[in-house]
């Protein structure tokens, strides 16, 4: 079944939906959704979104935290416009009915996280995400131009090789014409035809077998634009987030947001000292990445699992107060965090790197658009300052509702677009190689490409990969498409992307560290690719 939109939008976090909400009223606007709009990485964010708003903190201030964190190679072009579009932005989000937590004089109650020389992160109790999340959605269902497609997995990425014109890296002109997609409630596989496309697939935590991610971060749309020979870059640094709650047993983990540190916690190792400021002048609040590879050290020397997070010096009521999720999350697990120390552990968080686009947020794949977590802006060099994230989704998805709207007009619909060829059989004996397939990427990513690296852990994860990567696309060849063959796909092509570019950057920096080149050189061969 063919289905014509003005704009298809893939994926429903803070990126789509607001990028949706920016363009409906100039055109009809499809919104595929992998599940339901609630299942986000924006809905998982707890810490908040990073704003200048207070008369002594400048815009400046804020450019040079982000550029300290990055470690030398964000793009400053980058860094100044999202740091300057920021308030615009919140105002908007607050048009869209999102309550951000105030004071008693009605100012932001603003929390400090790591990294941040002020107090900036606008945030909504402990679970900012969810209310942006819900605020974006009931704004979503009361646009009539916007038609929501729930349960709805993109498969591929409509370009000039499903014309039979023949796609390589040297193609010039790839044109995007809209997006293959499974309907798992009918197991059709339908033809969404658009005049644009925007790609806001979120992160790829779960090619690891810990993260913080919902299930649903697979690298989709990463997969996709790589498939389609446009560039993704910087996928070596992938971020760990220092402090997930320690619960083997649970996927995803439970995030404690750093905003809790930034509160007054401190990290202790397992026979309960402080260590931080052994490793850096700022301690608990040191970047994650400092943070998570001093944690990472913690564990190793001691032979534990996790260190402790502790909150316990501050009032009993105001924790519960200002933490009122973590606070029952953590006692639904026997834990009281006014007396009882946390236990944590680094777990895979956020992808820095990803679909490369410009200043407006444009693909190199014409008529293609990439913004949030599955995009490389520029903004985030080797390491995510935090809360940046959220803000820079926002900034993004307005940089290209503006560019695509302007454009609209010159673009129109590729009618001669075949049907995806679904011929193939399915048993029961492939989805339990599915299964144990995707649980040995997630195995072989978490031993081999984790927090520290080497040459050797590097060569091997490649070369087990390769095996399961041949594995893997002999089934798609002979099997009926289903949504977790297409997410096993996906989430080896991000697991090769991250090895690749990983073995390619002969030094350490921000997120990616490795034993065997343990410093960072002025310019980095990767950078200059």
């Amino acid at each position: 079944m063919v289905k014509k939109f003005d704009f298809l939008v893939i994926g429903s976090g803070i990126a789509g939906m607001s990028y949706a909400l920016k363009v409906a009223d100039k055109g009809s606007v499809a919104l595929l959704c992998k599940t339901t709009l609630e299942e986000a990485n924006t809905f998982f964010a707890q810490g908040g979104i990073a704003s200048v708003t207070l008369p002594w903190d400048d815009f400046e201030k804020h450019v040079q935290d982000t550029l300290v964190a990055g470690d030398g190679i964000c793009d400053r072009r980058v860094v100044e416009k999202v740091v300057r579009e920021a308030p615009q932005q919140i105002k908007e989000l607050i048009g869209w009915g999102v309550d951000f937590d105030k004071d008693k004089k009605g100012d932001f109650d603003l929390h400090k996280e790591g990294g941040h020389s002020e107090f900036r992160i606008l945030h909504h109790k402990d679970n900012t995400g969810q209310e942006i999340q819900e605020s974006l959605i009931e704004a979503v269902k009361r646009h009539p131009s916007i038609t929501v497609f729930h349960h709805h997995f993109a498969i591929e990425i409509l370009t000039q090789h499903h014309l039979g014109v023949k796609v390589t890296k040297d193609t010039p002109d790839i044109e995007c014409y809209g997006a293959y997609a499974l309907d798992e409630k009918t197991n059709e596989i339908h033809t969404f035809l658009s005049k644009v496309t925007m790609i806001c697939t979120g992160g790829i935590g779960n090619i690891y077998q810990t993260t913080t991610n919902p299930v649903v971060a697979t690298g989709d749309g990463i997969a996709m634009v790589y498939r389609a020979k446009g560039r993704v870059r910087d996928m070596e640094f992938v971020q760990f987030h220092p402090t997930a709650l320690y619960n083997p047993m649970e996927r995803p983990s439970f995030l404690i947001t750093e905003a809790m540190r930034g509160y007054g916690a401190v990290l202790r190792n397992s026979a309960g000292q402080e260590f931080m400021q052994r490793y850096d002048a700022r301690g608990s609040l040191a970047p994650r990445d400092i943070v998570a590879r001093a944690i990472d050290s913690e564990m190793k020397s001691a032979g534990s699992e996790f260190v402790y997070l502790d909150v316990t010096s501050k009032p009993a009521e105001e924790t519960r107060r200002e933490y009122p999720h973590i606070y029952e999350k953590c006692l639904s697990e026997g834990i009281d965090i006014t007396k009882d120390y946390i236990p944590v552990a680094p777990a895979a968080h956020y992808l820095c790197g990803g679909i490369v686009v410009d200043l407006d947020a444009r693909t190199t794949i014409n008529r293609l658009y990439a913004a949030g977590e599955c995009s490389r802006t520029g903004l985030h060099g080797a390491n995510r300052l935090a809360s940046n994230s959220l803000i820079e989704a926002i900034v993004y998805a307005d940089a290209a509702a503006k560019h695509s709207l302007a454009h609209l007009k010159s673009y129109n619909f590729q009618e001669n677009i075949p049907e995806w060829d679904d011929k193939g059989t399915s048993l029961n004996e492939e989805m339990v190689l599915i299964t144990q397939t995707a649980k040995e990427v997630g195995s072989i990513m978490s031993n081999y490409v984790g927090i520290v690296r080497s040459n050797l852990r590097l060569e091997r994860a490649f070369e087990r990969l390769e095996l399961v990567y041949r594995e893997t696309e002999s089934l798609f060849v002979r099997s009926v498409v289903s949504k977790s063959l297409c997410e096993l796909r996906n989430i080896i092509c991000v697991g090769y992307l991250v090895i690749k570019q990983a073995m390619e950057r002969k030094e350490s920096r921000g997120l990616h560290y490795t034993i065997d080149y343990p410093f960072k050189n002025e310019l980095s061969a990767a950078d200059e690719a």
